[in-house]
């Protein structure tokens, strides 16, 4: 989705052997003290019956190979340990920690935590995925999450109802646009995100988020990416937001998006040799299978380019995939987690945006038929992208709204997700009129935003629209926009009086400050959070934070020791900081970077290249 954007340009002032960037400053997405070293928090993802990844980054003081422990356990307390193990981590991972905890019990809430010498992480809750017979699944589906446009009080509303199994996230989970807010919620860094490093430096601000970081704390995560987290309107060779003269290569800033987005989410590959490769099953029991689609960076072709019957969306090897996982299906509901609305949305009689399933007819005319000449039943789709809520028959040839279950009728169901915080771009139509053109729309909302709650039993698939009051200020409070069922065996939407409820109780919420805080550094000055990009060529961005106003000295020195420059700057204010630093007339090499505070140094070792 193309949206208005500004770029803020950042004029820096001169020095000796450095240019300086001014110290910027976010309130928001502060570092906690109490949670050092593992200030980005923890997650879960991908679970399966038997096991389930576990993710954490370290923020070390020193540079080097660091080794983590982690834990399991039955228990908030950390008492009834069922697993441990250690791994290490460095700066060719951006210090994260991915571990696929295995030999685990179907179908149970478990709670982990990490440790790096005395010091623990928050503890984290999970859940794995069931096997056989069960009555209910609940997953939250969120979308599109833009950190400058508003708070993230959906994200903290989905943890505090403690009512779902599993978050469900369609992607655009960060944006990659310059810096500029309204709202004093500017990412880092300041410019549009190219390199690997500017990659992991917008995913550790994103992630340093209280309300993000919480909902990881209490549930799995299933992630795809969308076009965000690359680039908007992403394709196979290119993006609407990538020009190749003044941006690069297309295909490095694809490789560095993607190896980003695998370092600090915790998603389980389906092929460890094909890192572009997210498309996966997901099976919860003989209710659901969840099959995960790629609608961007896999099998696209460009946008409104050659003929649009033969135009790919999927690519021959997903489509295929993706029929046969239908075809075999033992599961009683097939649900297809996808990126871009698949119900065609036409104003008289034009495709109002080709970026969506409408721009690839030909492929969704295909899918369209395997699902109904197969006898494919209880299809639903979930979508997100457009920042706008709607529920839709899709329809097959002439569809009919008194009959929608006919053969020509609607062959599956959608569900589109409003956004979390991205800006909706205002449709310039009335929605009785969107219906008079497109009767397989059965509501829509263009404003609101939120998430949706998907509750699966074996009489129907029900999705309860929340919305929440403002995304101006912190406010969690919420509330329901509409509800829309499908049926067992039929392929039309219903609309629903009442909210679906979880059965039985919720479990307990892990606790929201770690177990021991006598291991947690309550007092410390400071964190040095990432130097980017290592190796450099040109720029250092140095991020930083401090937890008092003091004054700060930062260093380079060779590994001889010889200072090649210093500076001190006075009375910087606490919050998350960043530097910007073009060294000059020094040699390829290695050097130290050293953040020097009242009591503490804190560095990494970098090196120069030319």
């Amino acid at each position: 989705m193309n949206k208005p954007y500004f770029i803020i340009f950042i004029f820096l002032y001169s020095f000796n052997l450095f240019t300086q960037g001014e110290y910027t400053n976010h309130s928001r997405s502060d570092l906690d003290p109490l949670l050092a070293p593992f200030y980005h928090g923890v997650a879960s993802g991908d679970p399966a019956p038997d096991r389930v990844i576990i993710w954490t980054r370290l923020t070390p003081n020193e540079p080097g190979e660091k080794l983590i422990s982690w834990r399991m356990a039955t228990d908030t307390n950390m008492l009834n340990i069922i697993t441990s193990g250690s791994t290490n981590t460095n700066e060719t991972k951006d210090y994260t920690v991915q571990v696929d905890v295995t030999g685990l019990q179907a179908n149970t809430w478990y709670y982990y935590e990490f440790q790096y010498d005395s010091r623990r992480s928050l503890i984290g809750r999970t859940k794995t995925a069931p096997v056989g017979p069960i009555n209910q699944v609940r997953m939250a589906v969120v979308s599109c999450a833009d950190y400058q446009n508003g708070f993230y009080n959906a994200y903290r509303n989905i943890a505090q109802r403690n009512d779902v199994d599993v978050v469900v996230h369609l992607g655009d989970y960060i944006y990659e646009y310059g810096a500029s807010s309204s709202l004093g919620r500017e990412h880092e860094p300041p410019n549009e995100t190219i390199t690997l490093d500017d990659y992991r430096t917008r995913y550790s601000h994103y992630r340093l988020d209280p309300d993000l970081r919480y909902l990881h704390q209490q549930f799995p995560f299933i992630c795809v990416w969308d076009d965000h987290e690359s680039a908007n309107n992403a394709w196979v060779g290119g993006a609407q937001n990538h020009t190749p003269g003044m941006e690069g290569d297309w295909f490095e800033r694809k490789i560095n998006s993607v190896k980003a987005h695998e370092e600090w989410l915790p998603i389980r590959k389906p092929d460890p040799n094909d890192p572009l490769r997210i498309f996966r099953k997901i099976s919860y029991g003989n209710l659901m299978d969840l099959l995960m689609l790629d609608t961007r960076l896999f099998g696209r072709e460009e946008q409104g380019q050659g003929n649009a019957n033969t135009r790919q969306l999927l690519g021959d090897e997903q489509f295929n995939w993706l029929i046969n996982e239908l075809q075999t299906s033992q599961a009683q509901w097939k649900i297809i987690g996808q990126q871009v609305m698949m119900a065609p949305l036409l104003a008289f009689g034009v495709v109002v945006n080709n970026d969506q399933w409408d721009g690839y007819p030909g492929e969704r005319l295909a899918l369209l038929q395997a699902i109904l000449n197969n006898n494919i039943n209880n299809v639903v789709i979930l979508t997100g992208d457009i920042h706008t809520a709607w529920a839709n028959d899709v329809p097959f040839g002439s569809y009919n709204n008194s009959n929608p279950n006919a053969v020509t009728g609607s062959a599956a169901v959608e569900f589109v997700t409003t956004s979390i915080t991205s800006q909706s771009l205002p449709l310039p139509l009335p929605l009785t009129l969107i219906q008079s053109q497109n009767r397989h729309v059965r509501w829509a909302d263009f404003t609101q935003k939120g998430f949706y709650i998907l509750d699966i039993n074996e009489e129907r698939v029900q999705c309860d629209y929340v919305f929440v009051n403002t995304i101006s200020n912190t406010n969690f409070n919420t509330q329901f926009g509409a509800h829309w069922f499908v049926n067992d065996n039929e392929r039309f939407l219903r609309e629903g009086n009442q909210a679906s409820m979880l059965n039985g109780s919720p479990q307990s919420l892990a606790p929201t400050l770690p177990n021991e805080l006598s291991n947690i550094e309550k007092h410390s000055e400071g964190a040095l959070i990432g130097v980017y990009p290592n190796p450099f060529n040109e720029k250092l961005l140095v991020q930083f934070n401090l937890f008092e106003r003091q004054n700060i000295k930062l260093r380079l020195l060779d590994l001889k020791g010889k200072t090649h420059h210093e500076k001190i700057y006075e009375k910087v204010a606490p919050g998350l900081h960043y530097l910007e630093l073009f060294p000059d007339n020094i040699n390829a090499g290695q050097y130290f970077i050293l953040l020097e505070l009242n009591n503490k140094t804190l560095s990494r070792q970098v090196i120069k290249l030319n």
